[in-house]
């Protein structure tokens, strides 16, 4: 691989890296409050990424002009929306649960998952969804490509990711989600409201999934009722990577799994290895199974006094 490739993919990697650590930041934060693996979050992802879909149309439809309004609004709806889709996915299908055995709670989130993708499969259509492409443009340096799409992603993930990280450590309500996380009756005990606290990460999680989803719409230009589930499972795999329940694990993990699909992809093509692209999927479980049996905590699981 020459270098002016191996710097693309780079670029490229970061990208998805960006996109799967938005998403993991949910699985890590749900988990570390309430030791819950949200198996819903993919559709919570995709849902979404339909919403932001149906802001810009609706934009398109009364007349704002201006892309960059129009995604703004796309993104600031969406986020808004999902995330209170995520406090009711909390109210509805985990809380009445939260004293039950874990594989109820475990039922409970594939079947809220099977009810997501249907529903929008229903509301929307099977197929494959158009997404505009709102941002155009883009710059070389050294014959390297970067596309301005992939600048607003970079650059929105990294905003949002600090943000989550100095709300965690900065903030009264960060300070309620450690205590939490870390001993659920002795913080019930100091008058937290837990049960806002959890409402509160459900909805932060599932916004910045909406923001995930929006930006895979723009990236590969379409969306569909099923893309939850792979990249569900791509964002729990880079969420134990990093060590499931802790938020910078889960920012690692997300950029180590977009890194190594795309440098791995690139090397495997280069090699004359036919269909190479096929194998993306392929790294994710295979990086999970690795994390499993040689560093089941992850790579900053050991940090267990500062998870969410």
């Amino acid at each position: 691989m020459s270098p002016t490739a191996f710097f693309q993919q780079l670029v490229n990697g970061l990208t998805l890296g960006g996109m799967y650590a938005l998403v993991a930041l949910g699985y890590t934060m749900v988990y570390g409050v309430i030791q819950l693996i949200n198996f819903a979050h993919g559709e919570v992802f995709m849902l979404g990424a339909f919403l932001g879909l149906t802001i810009l149309h609706l934009a398109a439809r009364i007349g704002v002009g201006s892309s960059a309004i129009a995604l703004g609004l796309a993104f600031v709806g969406s986020m808004a929306i999902t995330g209170f889709a995520g406090i009711a996915i909390e109210r509805i299908a985990y809380r009445p649960l939260r004293h039950s055995p874990r594989i109820t709670l475990l039922l409970s989130a594939v079947g809220m998952s099977i009810f997501l993708q249907n529903m929008v499969m229903l509301l929307y259509s099977r197929d494959m969804q158009p997404f505009p492409r709102s941002v155009h443009g883009g710059f070389d340096i050294a014959g390297v490509i970067i596309d301005n799409i992939q600048v607003l992603i970079l650059a929105a993930s990294l905003a949002l990711m600090v943000g989550l990280d100095l709300l965690v450590q900065r903030t009264r309500l960060g300070q309620a989600m450690r205590a939490i996380a870390q001993d659920l009756e002795g913080s019930l005990m100091m008058g937290i409201d837990a049960n806002q606290v959890i409402r509160l990460t459900f909805l932060i999680g599932s916004a910045l999934a909406a923001a995930g989803g929006i930006m895979n719409g723009l990236y590969y230009g379409g969306i569909k009722f099923d893309m939850g589930f792979i990249i569900g499972i791509k964002a729990f795999a880079a969420a134990v990577l990093g060590g499931i329940g802790s938020l910078r694990g889960a920012m690692l993990g997300g950029l180590i799994l977009g890194l190594s699909e795309t440098l791995l992809v690139a090397a495997l093509s280069s090699l004359g290895v036919p269909e190479a692209f096929d194998y993306k999927d392929v790294i994710a479980f295979a990086l999970l199974i690795a994390v499993l049996i040689f560093k089941p905590s992850g790579l900053l699981g050991e940090r267990v006094a500062e998870k969410v």
